[in-house]
């Protein structure tokens, strides 16, 4: 019953920013640890950032310093603030939980190019 919106991508050049919003609907029970994850054509599904419940943060070091993870734990969403876009962060983008995963939503796509 769980579903994952996300929100907020579009085509941006070099430099750039978007904010990118996940909405986890349906009911659960372990909304806590959470991430965002990017997936570009022809390769593997990379986690980019994640927040524990209690907001500690992790990053991976291709975006560290360029984006923001936060969340709303009321509304149960997740965001993603991306600056300094760079072409190579072109990818659809995802949100889900760190470990054991919800079915996949359907992304937002983000495209960095001139």
């Amino acid at each position: 019953q769980v579903q994952l919106v996300e929100s907020g991508g579009g085509s941006v050049q070099p430099g750039g920013s978007l904010r990118l919003s996940c909405r986890v609907a349906g009911s659960i029970f372990d909304f806590n640890y959470m991430g965002w994850y990017r997936q570009a054509p022809g390769k593997q599904r990379e986690l980019v950032a994640s927040i524990t419940r209690g907001g500690s943060i992790n990053y991976a070091d291709s975006v560290r310093g360029r984006f923001t993870i936060s969340r709303d734990n009321a509304k149960k969403e997740v965001y993603l603030q991306m600056k300094s876009l760079k072409p190579e962060d072109t990818a659809a983008y995802y949100c889900n939980r760190v470990g054991a995963t919800w079915p996949w939503g359907q992304g937002t796509q983000v495209t960095v190019s001139s």
